[in-house]
Formats: structure tokens, C-alpha cells, sequence
């Protein structure tokens, strides 16, 4: 008997899981497909209207319309003019003004002097890194040449120039040595940032991709490892005795 139930139920399943096959296969207009037609696997849209409009433009001409050649022409301009203006305005105010420069920073120490000159030199070279990797350039181009006007300031007022030791000396006499540890300051990043670029180099040039040690490159790490720079050629400039090179600075 149980033989015989057995044999009379497959012929209804059978049944049963042909209506449920020929649903699936069912097209969505209610015609069943060909045996040989592939199309019921394919999951494609049926949208009727294309969604990315045709267009006559190239890869080039679309490149070309998002750079903005004018744009970065101005920038040019104005970054060249925070080079140039601030520095021959605070070197005019440093050789025709010089008493009343010395009245006015006379408060001022040579380490603070340092301090402040490697500060704003450090947020235009900040500026100008972030610039180059981040999505926010309008904000990044304006610290950058804001940054880069006050350094040009700073360096103008201290002769900042290759042999500004004797420059500053003829200029401030035995005064000298605010202008000479501000100039040591600009001078401390510029040294940081030619280390870091040797060192960063160096990791990408020896640290494998699958390698741990490859999060030192990524971006985050990057700047934390500028910022360790850059803070211990402060130091250096501060506490490691430069200072005392400084004609009338005493401990």
C-alpha cells in the first residue's frame, strides 16, 4: 500500500512544480518564453528613456571646460603677489622705520620671534599641501596665500635673504636678534619640509603594498609625520643653540 500511495502522489507533484515553473518563466506581458530564449535571466532595466544624454563633447573638451584655465591664471597672479608685495613693504617699513620697528617688538624675544615666524610659515605650507590633496580648494588656496603674504611680511621686516646675518646686523645693529631668530624660523620649516620629502619618499620607495607598515603613507599618517617634523626643527631652532649665534641674545 505504501508503494502504490507513493506512485499516485508523483504524477501530482510533477504537476504542481510545472504550474510553478511555467509562473516563474512567465514574461511580465503574460507570454510564456521560447526554450531557447535566454532573455528571462538577464536582469536588465526596462526603463523607456535612456538616463545619460547623448552628447558631441569628447573626454577632452569635458576636461577642459572643468579646469578653468582662467581661473587658476588669476591665482597665479595673486600667489606671485603675495610673494612680492609684503616682502618689499615690510623690507621698506624694516630700512625706513627701523626705530619705530624696534619700539613697537622691543616686547618681543627672540624665541617668541622664532615661534611666530614658523607658525605662520607653517600654516602656508599646510595650506598649500592640503590644496594639492583635498577636495576643498577654494578654502585651502585662500590660507595658503594669506599664509604666504604674513611670511613675506615677517621675512621682509627681518632681511630674510642668504647672508641675512649680515644684512640684519646693518639694519638693527645690536638689535639683531629678534630679526635673526624670526629669519631662523622661516628657515627651521623650509628644512622640515625638505626632510619629510625625503622621507616620504623613501617609505613609498621601500614599503610594500602588502605590508603593514603601508599605513605610513596613507594621507593622515603623512601629515602627523610633517607635523613631528616640523615641531622638532622648532625645537632645534629654539633649544639647540642656534639662538646664541644671535648677536646680542643671551641665555
Amino acid at each position: 500500500m505504501a508503494v502504490n500511495s507513493s506512485v499516485e502522489k508523483q504524477p501530482v507533484d510533477q504537476q504542481a512544480s510545472g504550474e510553478v515553473q511555467a509562473e516563474i518563466d512567465t514574461r511580465s506581458d503574460g507570454v510564456s518564453p521560447m526554450p531557447n530564449d535566454v532573455s528571462k535571466h538577464n536582469d536588465v532595466s526596462k526603463h523607456p528613456v535612456a538616463s545619460i544624454p547623448e552628447s558631441t563633447l569628447s573626454l577632452a573638451d569635458i576636461e577642459r571646460k572643468r579646469s578653468h584655465p582662467a581661473l587658476w591664471l588669476a591665482y597665479a597672479l595673486l600667489v606671485i603677489a603675495a610673494i612680492v608685495v609684503p616682502y618689499w613693504w615690510g623690507r621698506a617699513i624694516a630700512v625706513n622705520d627701523t626705530q619705530w620697528l624696534l619700539d613697537n617688538l622691543s616686547a618681543l624675544e627672540p624665541r617668541g620671534a622664532a615661534f611666530v615666524a614658523w607658525t605662520v610659515t607653517l600654516i602656508a605650507v599646510s595650506g598649500l599641501g592640503l590644496l594639492v590633496v583635498d577636495a576643498h580648494r577654494r578654502l585651502w588656496g585662500a590660507v595658503f596665500v594669506i599664509g604666504l603674504a604674513a611670511e613675506q611680511l615677517i621675512a621682509g621686516l627681518r632681511i630674510l635673504k642668504i647672508d641675512f646675518w649680515y644684512a640684519t646686523y646693518v639694519v638693527y645693529g645690536e638689535s639683531s636678534a629678534l630679526a635673526n631668530a624670526a629669519n631662523l624660523g622661516i628657515i627651521s620649516v623650509g628644512i622640515g619640509v625638505a626632510v619629510f620629502a625625503v622621507l616620504w619618499v623613501g617609505l613609498l620607495v621601500t614599503i610594500k603594498k602588502e605590508s603593514p607598515l603601508n599605513v605610513l603613507t596613507r594621507s593622515w599618517a603623512s601629515f602627523i609625520l610633517f607635523f613631528v617634523i616640523e615641531t622638532i626643527a622648532l625645537l632645534v631652532v629654539m633649544f639647540g643653540g642656534l639662538l646664541t649665534l644671535v648677536p646680542g641674545f643671551n641665555l
